[in-house]
């Protein structure tokens, strides 16, 4: 039988305008695909997402090998601005361009080439399962989250999970993420008591809380780092009071900050530590914080071992480039796969995601099914 072309198969996922949270027709595409190949498909769509969990072999098997991704992408952006239409899946000079084409439809792509021939060729004795959201490059309620409670209903279960975002800063082969920082997210509202300028004592200035606020917690060292993970960042940004007149003191004023942060912390130490850094600023202004906190993820990390080995390996066989194993980086789904079975992420190199103009090294692609390939075959040997 015929070998899938996953640059074929990329090129076609590009065509799907599946701008989060729209499906557009891609997990339908994968859906085929895989149901023709012997998977058990079933759609876990949930809160107007759409996702798809596939399974090859026995439910029940204790071994299985799975691989997670997504076909949601991010907006266009200008479209003029692109020097190919972004959902054309155009190639030039040895590059496929298109929204979504690194981030991670050509990981999709690859990993699915990879199981399909994989199970047609050598069945393994075992499961291979894939789950693809089409949530995360929105808010991520309803996507990798309901696949894994979908698992979890139906008795579903993940030996080790691949999750193939784009993970090489510039060559192929260079990082595989063994783990990511968590992010935390924080609003501060100052609230003060409006009244003119020349009469301060009138009045009661929220800025002046608001600058001290900011500056306590962009000057305070969260750590130093630790055995995996780089020093946590705190990043002030953004500090509005909307105030055009000079001659009023303004009632309100607002504050974000973002931190990414490592196994040292967790999303409710640091909301302690924020809301008690707010009351003390607060109480030597005679003003009231409000403040309120998102967690978009705790900081994780699978330990160096086997599964780490397995990935690296066939990556270094490959590329001829043995991989560093890293936390850098934003969030990703591997964030919700990491309760459910160890996970680490490889992908292709994602200079050009989320840009205009993202594009893919067509050679690259293959490369890649090929690296999927091996890991599998490894895994069942």
């Amino acid at each position: 039988m015929t070998a899938i072309d996953p640059a074929k198969l990329t090129a076609d996922l590009i065509r799907c305008p599946s701008v989060t949270p729209e499906e557009g027709g891609a997990l339908e595409l994968l859906e085929g695909l895989l149901s023709s190949a012997g998977f058990n498909c079933t759609r876990v769509d949930r809160g107007g997402v759409c996702n798809l969990f596939a399974r090859w072999g026995g439910k029940a098997h204790p071994r299985s090998f799975g691989f997670n991704g997504h076909t949601d992408v991010v907006p266009v952006g200008d479209e003029d601005a692109w020097t190919l239409p972004p959902f054309a899946a155009q190639e030039r000079d040895g590059f496929l361009y298109g929204r979504g084409a690194t981030d991670m439809k050509s990981g999709v792509a690859a990993f699915a080439a990879a199981a399909v021939d994989f199970v047609r060729e050598t069945p393994p004795d075992g499961a291979v399962i894939l789950t693809i959201t089409g949530d995360e490059e929105g808010d991520a309620f309803d996507g990798t989250t309901a696949l894994l409670d979908h698992m979890q209903s139906e008795g579903e279960k993940m030996s080790v999970c691949l999750v193939g975002e784009p993970t090489c800063p510039d060559r192929m082969g260079e990082m595989i993420k063994i783990g990511r920082r968590g992010s935390l997210t924080a609003w501060f509202t100052v609230d003060g008591v409006q009244g003119h300028s020349a009469y301060p004592h009138r009045a009661k200035n929220p800025l002046p809380a608001i600058a001290r606020l900011m500056d306590r917690l962009a000057s305070h060292e969260l750590d130093a780092g630790t055995d995996h993970f780089d020093a946590s960042t705190l990043a002030v940004v953004t500090i509005d009071t909307g105030n055009p007149a000079t001659n009023v003191i303004p009632a309100q004023s607002r504050a974000t900050v973002n931190i990414r942060f490592n196994d040292r912390h967790s999303g409710s130490s640091l909301t302690n530590w924020l809301r008690a850094e707010a009351d003390a600023v607060a109480s030597a202004f005679d003003v009231e914080i409000d403040m309120k906190v998102k967690v978009s993820g705790e900081s994780f990390v699978t330990p160096p071992g086997p599964l780490s080995e397995l990935v690296s390996q066939a990556v270094e066989t490959e590329t001829g480039i043995k991989p560093e194993l890293s936390t850098t980086g934003g969030t990703s789904d591997a964030r919700f796969v990491k309760n459910h079975c160890p996970v680490v992420e490889f992908g292709l190199v994602g200079k050009t995601m989320h840009q205009v103009d993202e594009r893919v090294e067509i050679d690259q692609i293959h490369q890649l099914k090929r690296i999927y390939s091996r890991i599998l075959r490894t895994y069942f040997a």
